[in-house]
């Protein structure tokens, strides 16, 4: 494990055993009345469940998260975890406002964010909470409501990323090193600094696994003797699909550059590649300084050349072009593992474990190569479906919850944590009694969830669409294409993979009706605007 520097001090090196409890921490403790817990949110961005080993996938299986696995083993894993818009910055605002993409105004990456809209942090720094975020902010506003804050300049850098703060007077100011190390070192520097008399909350906020998936150069030989399963779905061919899927741009064959998401800079030589991708790429290595620099192409270099010389073509082209996008992808993964234990060791060794909620989340899900593509924006599983991992004091461990939760749930259930009532605008539910419950239902929990994306035009041309699901069936409805409005309706307990499109079988006729309704009913009392 990295030694965070920003970390070390003399009760960190007395307290060696796990739980055990720095002296000063020991008594700042017993000068605080306040006993509310205290609250850690970790997101990433992109970051899919397929890729966290406790949920057992087989591509985890090859890329252990021993880290992310503690922690699911001392908490409850969520397997019915979901988003309200498979998209970065309209989950953001979702997280900060408890608001669907429509209430909030952030329903696309470029849009602005209603700047009226109360954030939570406002309301837990009103409560008495401490609050602080370190890393991707990746919205148009200003931050709000925190009392610290470092957050990259939009999606930030893998090296040498800059950072603005709240005393840095509105500038950037580059930092150097990886930026996965330094959102880290940001956040336990706050736990080292933080007023003690007060709970906290701190949103540690990574950068990675998001496109272009740069490695930090200690894993980059990582993986590269591993072979990993290519998806049941990879070869999919959309047969009996809709607009939606034939002209979406995720495809890993077609769309993936080789130049900046494969890292073949080589190919820059060539006079039919882009010059507009290999200088994205320059842009993030060129940031890493030479020692960095020179371990990166020590690595990369040989590879390349060895891939060009191979001249491969058609099938082993593209399983090659998969095996690199999930080498580096879960190379990245790896430094955030990293990242999970520095942050439950500090617990343990300051005595906070057995009083701060620790929650493991992303912003949505991502495509490991299922139906050939890469990136989100669907409301597929893999995509619509993100990973919820939460550590409660003194809840049952090792459990897992079938319960149907949403990224809507974050803000009642930390205002809850904080005795704070929840907004009546707020749509989503404290997950306080599914936790108390070890991850069991309470009476009258929800049956169903909304869902709604809207960001086309953009790269990836994904048609709009909004659904309904419950625990077994899923009902889509696409708008806005060329060809016309349609409909998409599955079975997901006999069809996991979602590739028979039920909706005109009359054997699912009521059950159709009965997603139907409710689809319109949300559409109501959501007061849903376009569909």
């Amino acid at each position: 494990m990295r030694q965070n520097p920003l970390a070390i001090s003399g009760a960190l090196l007395l307290a060696s055993m796990p739980g055990a409890m720095a002296p000063q921490e020991a008594k700042a403790q017993e000068n605080n009345g306040d006993k509310r817990l205290n609250i850690i949110h970790i997101m990433t961005d992109d970051h899919s469940f397929q890729a966290i080993s406790a949920y057992g996938h087989p591509l985890s299986r090859q890329a252990p998260t021993p880290n992310l696995d503690r922690l699911a083993n001392e908490g409850i894993r969520f397997d019915r975890a979901y988003v309200e818009n498979s998209l970065s910055t309209p989950s953001r605002a979702c997280l900060m406002t408890g608001l669907y993409s429509h209430q909030s105004g952030q329903r696309t990456l470029e849009g602005l964010i209603d700047t009226t809209v109360t954030f939570v942090p406002e309301l837990l720094r009103k409560a008495g909470y401490q609050t602080a975020l370190m890393g991707k902010w990746h919205m148009l506003c200003e931050p709000r409501g925190f009392d610290q804050y470092y957050i990259l300049n939009g999606q930030g850098e893998y090296y040498t990323p800059v950072f603005k703060s709240d005393h840095s007077n509105g500038e950037y100011i580059p930092e150097e090193g990886y930026v996965t190390d330094l959102i880290t070192d940001h956040a336990i520097k706050f736990l080292e600094e933080r007023d003690k008399d007060k709970p906290f909350c701190l949103y540690v906020h990574h950068k990675a696994p998001h496109r272009n998936w740069i490695p930090d150069v200690k894993y980059v030989d990582l993986y590269e003797d591993v072979v990993f399963p290519l998806p049941e779905t990879f070869h999919d061919d959309y047969a009996g699909k809709g607009e939606a899927e034939r002209v979406q741009r995720m495809r890993i064959d077609e769309d993936m550059s080789m130049i900046y998401d494969l890292k073949v800079s080589e190919l820059d030589e060539e006079p039919s590649r882009s010059k507009h991708t290999f200088g994205m790429l320059e842009m993030g290595l060129s940031r890493m300084d030479s020692t960095t620099r020179a371990k990166w192409e020590a690595a990369y270099g040989p590879r390349n050349e060895a891939f060009l010389r191979s001249d491969l073509k058609g099938e082993e082209l593209l399983e090659w072009k998969y095996q690199r996008y999930i080498r580096d992808y879960l190379r990245c993964i790896r430094s955030v593992d990293d990242s999970v234990g520095e942050i439950l060791e500090y617990l343990d060794s300051h005595g906070l474990a057995d009083n701060t909620i620790v929650v493991y989340t992303s912003d949505q899900g991502f495509y490991m190569g299922e139906h050939g593509w890469f990136d989100k924006r669907f409301m597929y599983e893999e995509s619509y479906r993100t990973p919820l991992i939460i550590r409660y004091p003194g809840g049952k461990a090792g459990k897992v919850s079938e319960a149907l939760v949403q990224n809507l749930d974050f803000a009642p259930t930390y205002l809850d944590v904080a005795g704070v009532q929840a907004l009546p605008q707020m749509s989503g539910r404290s997950l306080l009694p599914v936790i108390k419950k070890g991850g069991k239902e309470p009476c009258r929990w929800r049956k169903y969830l909304y869902y709604h994306y809207y960001d086309i035009p953009s790269e990836h041309n994904v048609l709009k669409h909004d659904g309904v699901s419950d625990k077994r069936y899923k009902l889509i409805h696409f708008y806005g294409g060329e060809e016309g409005d349609y409909s998409e309706f599955y079975d997901i307990k006999k069809d996991p993979n979602e590739l028979s499109n039920l909706y005109g079988d009359k054997r699912y006729r009521r059950k159709i009706a009965r997603l139907q309704k409710q689809l319109d009913k949300f559409r109501t009392e959501l007061a849903i605007d376009e569909y």
